[in-house]
């Protein structure tokens, strides 16, 4: 399932970080997940999850992508093929459903050997007030977003835990502390995934995996801009400190910390990727 984040920003004339006017540009890699395999979910397409994968592959990681959208992911694929020059294992999956989740993790344990990263980004939005809200859009945001990082969670540490290593890295949001109007059901969500990443971590740290999430703001793309209004784009640009949102690389460089060894002593953490000021 294609990860849709609830409106949350887009690029403004406010203030730029340091570095230029042209604003920041993505780090050179380093080989911070250099020899491992890393499957990151809803990966088609212009966010988070198709940046995550960019990013791992540009840290020398083996990188798998899956999405339930099949020509997206294809695209996907033939995208990353042409900017790392590696091509990666491509698995159609709708995380809503069981079978499928299982077969994604056994696809990519075959194809690769292991399982060493799980990026969860699957996740569904929509805008809805809670007296307007049908029990449908409820269940359905919480199906995708948090019961299906259960599922996936489930699946990888069933194959890490034995093997007594790997990572887990969930993307929440900050509307998982954070009030905002017409994100009950998204909100919920999130907070669910806060609290399913402590949870699992602890149990997953007896046998030396570690679960950790982040927790964007404002991430801007493609697909974001098409579904949102402008005016409340812009208005929530204007809450952050930069002035503009985050770029998803930026988002895919603080969940390539936590699935590196340099995140090795996190476990059951919640990084807030934000600029956002009161």
């Amino acid at each position: 399932m294609a990860t849709v984040e609830p409106p949350t920003g887009r690029t403004s004339t406010g203030p730029r970080p340091p570095g230029g006017a042209a604003g920041p540009r993505p780090p050179a890699g380093h080989g911070l997940l250099a020899g491992r395999t890393v499957l990151v979910t809803a990966a088609a397409g212009t966010g988070i999850g198709a940046a995550t994968a960019r990013r791992c592959a540009e840290e020398g990681a083996r990188v798998a992508i899956s999405d339930r959208h099949e020509t997206r992911l294809r695209a996907t694929a033939a995208e990353l093929a042409a900017a790392t020059g590696v091509e990666p294992l491509a698995v159609v999956c709708d995380v809503t459903v069981e079978s499928q989740v299982q077969a994604m993790v056994d696809q990519v344990v075959a194809g690769y050997g292991q399982l060493d990263v799980l990026v969860n980004n699957a996740g569904l939005g929509g805008t809805a007030r809670i007296t307007e809200m049908t029990d449908d859009q409820w269940h359905r945001v919480l199906d995708v977003t948090l019961t299906g990082t259960f599922r996936c969670t489930r699946a990888a540490l069933r194959h890490m835990m034995p093997r007594g290593s790997g990572v887990i890295v969930n993307n929440a949001s900050v509307l998982g502390w954070r009030a905002q109007q017409g994100q009950a059901h998204y909100a919920a969500a999130k907070a669910g995934v806060m609290a399913l990443t402590r949870c699992s971590a602890v149990e997953a740290a007896e046998a030396g995996v570690r679960v950790n999430a982040v927790a964007p703001s404002l991430a801007m793309h493609a697909n974001l801009a098409k579904v949102t209004d402008d005016a409340l784009l812009a208005a929530l640009a204007d809450r952050e400190a930069f002035g503009r949102a985050a770029e998803p690389w930026e988002v895919a460089n603080v969940i390539v910390f936590l699935a590196s060894d340099y995140a090795s002593y996190l476990v059951g953490e919640v990084l807030s990727v934000s600029s956002q000021h009161p």
